[in-house]
C-alpha cells in the first residue's frame, strides 16, 4: 500500500512501480534510516509533538525491525518503493497508528538527505582506516629499502639515481593528501538536514539542534531548501575517491612495468597474480591491472553524479534517487582496491640487485658530473654541453661514464681530476644531495622520522 495514495485515483502499473523503486539498491541504508528515525521519534516525544509513550514504542519497535532485517526476517517490497517507506510500512504494520505518527515534521526529502550523510560518514571512517594501513605498509617498506638504489625516471627514461625508499615515500605523501581530502569532505558534510521538511521547513516546534547532537553532527544545515537539494558532499566524496584511485592507478602502472621481464625490479606474489589459459609461462599482475581499470569506473561514477545534478532546479527532484548507485559503487570500489593493493605490495619481492644495476648503466650520474665541473668554475650551461658529449662518447663505446679513463675525461675538459670517480659513483650521487626533501640517505631517514613523529 502506498503511503501517499490519498491524492491518486488510479494505482501505478507494475512496470511503473518497478521503474520508480529504489529498494533494490538503497536497502543498504537501513541502519542509517532507522538511526535517523529513532532520533526523530525521540525529538518528537521530547517536544510533545507526539506522546512520549508513542515515541518510546516507535524507538523500541525500530530496534526490533533492525534486528529482524539483520536476521533476514524482513522482506522488502517494490510496492513500498524505497528503504524509508519499507521500514515505515513494517513499523505501521506492527504498532498501528503510532507508526503513522513517525513521519510528522519531516519529509522523505530530508530523510534521505540525512541517511546518505550518515552512510558517508561511516564510509569515510572506513576509508581512513584503509589508507592508514596502506601508509603504514609504505613506511615499513621504505624502512626496509633505505639502501636500495634504483633509477628515478622522467618521461619514463632513466634520469637520476634514487632509493626505493624515496620512491615509496613519494606515494606516501600522495595518500596522506588523500586522507586529508576525505577529512575535509567530512568536515563540510557534517551538518544535519533532518528537520528541514520537503523544502521550506515545518510548522512544528522541532528541535534540530537536539537531532544534530543525537546523530553526531556538528551542526545543522542553515537553509532548508539547500539542505534537501544539496548533493555537493556526495560529488566531493566521489571526487576524493577518484583522486585516490588515480594515485593507486599510477602506482599500479609502475608495478606492472617493474614486474615485467624487461624491468624485473619486483615480483608480485603468486597469491596476487594469475596465469594464462594458453601460455603456461605467464604470470600476470592482474590485481594491479584491475585497480588501474577500476579507476576509470570510479571516474564514471563522478561524471554520472555531476551530470545528474547539473540541470536540477531547486529543491528536490526524483533524479536525485540516482545519486546512490554512483556513491555506493565509488566507495565500494575504492575500499576493495586499497585493501588488495596494500596486501599486494606488502608481499611483493623486490629485486634489489636488478634495480641497482639499472641505476648504474643508465648514465644517471651525468648531472652529478656536470655539477662536478661547476665546482671547477665552469658555467653550468657549458658543463651541460661537455657532459652531453661525454654521454654520446660512452654510448658509442658501449661503456658507463665511470668506466672512462682519466685521459678520456681530460680530452673533454682539463678540469677533470681523479676525484671525478668518487663524485659520479651512484651512491655518491645519492649521498651528495643536500636540499630538504631530496633522495639522499640522510634526507630519507629524516623523512621517515618526521612521518613517525606525526609531522
Amino acid at each position: 500500500m502506498k503511503l501517499w495514495k490519498g491524492r491518486f485515483s488510479k494505482a501505478a502499473t507494475s512496470s511503473a512501480d518497478e521503474f520508480n523503486a529504489s529498494i533494490e539498491f538503497d536497502q543498504r541504508l537501513y541502519k542509517d534510516d532507522i538511526k535517523g528515525s529513532m532520533a526523530h521519534a525521540a525529538m518528537l516525544g521530547k517536544q510533545g509533538i507526539i506522546a512520549a509513550d508513542e515515541a518510546e514504542l516507535i524507538i523500541k519497535t525500530l530496534k526490533e525491525i533492525e534486528a529482524d532485517i539483520e536476521a533476514g526476517k524482513v522482506e522488502f517490497t517494490i510496492e513500498s518503493e524505497d528503504i524509508h517507506m519499507n521500514i515505515e510500512s513494517v513499523l505501521t504494520e506492527r504498532i498501528g497508528d503510532a507508526g503513522k505518527r513517525l513521519h510528522t515534521a519531516r519529509s522523505r526529502n530530508d530523510q534521505v538527505a540525512v541517511d546518505i550523510r550518515l552512510y558517508l560518514k561511516e564510509e569515510i571512517a572506513a576509508i581512513h582506516q584503509l589508507l592508514a594501513k596502506l601508509m603504514e605498509t609504505l613506511v615499513d617498506l621504505a624502512e626496509q629499502h633505505q639502501d636500495t638504489v634504483m633509477p628515478g625516471y622522467t618521461h619514463l627514461q632513466r634520469a637520476q639515481p634514487v632509493t626505493l625508499a624515496y620512491h615509496l615515500l613519494a606515494y606516501y605523501q600522495m595518500f596522506k593528501r588523500d586522507a586529508s581530502r576525505f577529512a575535509d569532505c567530512l568536515d563540510r558534510m557534517d551538518y544535519l538536514p533532518l528537520g528541514c521538511g520537503a523544502l521550506a521547513g515545518t510548522t512544528y516546534d522541532t528541535d534540530r539542534e537536539f537531532l544534530a547532537k543525537e546523530l553526531g553532527f556538528k551542526g545543522i544545515c542553515p537553509n532548508a531548501m539547500d539542505a534537501v537539494a544539496d548533493r555537493d558532499f556526495a560529488v566531493e566524496f566521489i571526487s576524493c575517491c577518484s583522486i585516490t584511485m588515480m594515485h593507486l592507478s599510477r602506482f599500479c602502472e609502475e608495478l606492472i612495468q617493474w614486474s615485467s621481464v624487461e624491468f624485473s625490479f619486483v615480483e608480485i606474489d603468486d597469491a596476487y597474480s594469475t596465469g594464462s589459459s594458453i601460455m603456461p609461462q605467464k604470470k600476470n599482475p592482474d590485481m594491479a591491472e584491475l585497480i588501474r581499470g577500476k579507476t576509470g569506473r570510479v571516474y564514471g561514477d563522478l561524471m554520472s553524479l555531476l551530470t545528474i545534478i547539473k540541470g536540477l532546479p531547486l529543491a528536490y527532484n526524483k533524479d536525485l534517487q540516482e545519486d546512490k548507485l554512483p556513491v555506493f559503487d565509488a566507495g565500494d570500489t575504492l575500499k576493495a582496491s586499497v585493501n588488495i593493493f596494500t596486501e599486494m605490495i606488502a608481499t611483493m619481492k623486490v629485486k634489489t640487485e636488478n634495480m641497482e644495476r639499472a641505476a648504474k648503466y643508465g648514465y644517471m650520474n651525468a648531472t652529478d658530473a656536470a655539477d662536478y665541473l661547476v665546482t671547477k668554475g665552469i658555467p653550468f650551461r657549458d658543463c651541460h654541453e661537455i657532459i652531453g658529449k661525454i654521454v654520446l662518447h660512452c654510448i658509442n663505446k658501449g661503456i658507463a661514464i665511470e668506466e672512462m679513463s682519466i685521459e678520456e675525461f681530460k680530452s673533454f675538459s682539463d678540469k677533470f681530476e681523479e676525484d671525478i670517480y668518487d663524485k659520479i659513483a651512484i651512491r655518491s650521487c645519492i649521498k651528495a644531495k643536500k636540499s630538504k626533501g631530496s633522495t639522499s640517505f640522510d634526507s630519507v631517514k629524516q623523512q621517515l622520522a618526521d612521518i613517525k613523529s606525526g609531522k
